[in-house]
């Protein structure tokens, strides 16, 4: 197959549309909506997991052995974890993430009865009252608390409100796309990834291209606590390939620019024989790339060989800086 060209403005509007929609692990049936309608418009037929992950089945000039390529639309977030007193409330982030980066954002509590709008603000806030103790504050989920925009001074309060232990809080993205080609925003991991997949397709579909076998474009919606693929593959799929955020950085091999072919993860080494055909693709189709290992990365392909899933699987990545904080 030839190398096919992507549109990079519909890329771009993707991705915003994408990241304007609140979908932190647990609530996501929103996104997954979109991406169904999205797929529809594309000419494919989406369909849902029990679990409420999305499949769409590109087809091939034979059906087996099967493939797949996956990327995950939940991100980072955090959960109501009680009531204060003074009318705060106190958080347990979804998804393993820095309160140092909660600091300061601005989020959305979605309740039973609605949404209530707030910032995440650490627990001595204001120099005019604490002086040089908000820079000695420790850092961590038990030092911040979140303040409603609402009139709320007590427990009492907010049970009135209609907050609950255990309601959703989505995270402001901030997207913002810079002129010369950047683009900073939270929950590039793994929007981004989400937004390729649908720009591949659009290009296959542009260009009346049909893969060698069935392609099956897979989106999972609870990567984030480390699910990912785990139950949203058939039996007919040989090989995965997820699609996710390259973490650049000291002693990381990944990049901002080109794709990053990943070897191993926490759990192990990638597909020996998958991972060195993808580098083969790169270098065959003057495809900038490099090779990293991640330490302290667990992706979708990962979840499917931990949950017992007979595949190959490899990991391509998209370069991000400042990985699960302000990513660019």
């Amino acid at each position: 197959m030839a190398r096919l060209a992507i549109d990079t403005e519909y890329l771009a509007a993707q991705l915003a549309r994408l990241l304007e929609v609140p979908s932190p692990t647990g609530f996501t049936d929103t996104i997954v909506r979109e991406v169904c309608m999205e797929l529809e418009r594309l000419g494919l037929v989406p369909t849902l997991t029990r679990r409420g992950a999305v499949r769409a089945v590109l087809p091939g000039r034979e059906s087996r052995p099967a493939r797949a390529i996956v990327s995950h639309l939940d991100t980072l977030g955090a959960q109501v974890k009680q009531l204060k007193e003074n009318g705060r409330l106190e958080l347990v982030p979804i998804g393993t993430w820095s309160a140092r980066f909660a600091e300061g954002a601005r989020v959305t509590v979605f309740t039973g009865h609605g949404y209530v709008r707030g910032t995440i603000l650490p627990l001595k806030a204001s120099g005019h009252i604490f002086n040089e103790e908000v820079d000695t504050l420790p850092v961590g989920w038990r030092h911040v608390e979140l303040r409603l925009d609402a009139g709320v001074a007590s427990r009492r309060d907010l049970t009135r409100l209609g907050v609950e232990i255990g309601d959703i809080v989505a995270i402001d993205p901030q997207p913002e796309f810079v002129a010369n080609g950047y683009v900073v925003s939270r929950h590039l991991d793994d929007k981004a990834g989400v937004a390729l997949m649908l720009a591949a397709l659009k290009a296959l579909a542009a260009h009346g291209e049909q893969p060698a076998v069935d392609t099956h474009f897979v989106f999972t919606i609870a990567e984030e606590v480390g699910v990912g693929a785990s139950s949203a593959l058939t039996d007919d799929v040989a090989a995965v390939v997820a699609v996710d955020n390259g973490t650049t950085g000291p002693g990381q091999g990944s990049a901002e620019f080109g794709v990053t072919v990943a070897m191993a993860d926490q759990t192990g080494p990638f597909d020996y024989h998958l991972t060195r055909s993808l580098v083969r693709l790169c270098r065959e189709n003057d495809i900038r790339y490099q090779k990293d290992v991640f330490r302290y990365y667990r992706s979708d392909a990962a979840a499917a060989l931990v949950a017992g899933h007979d595949v190959r699987n490899a990991l391509v990545t998209f370069g991000v800086d400042a990985s699960h904080g302000y990513e660019r």
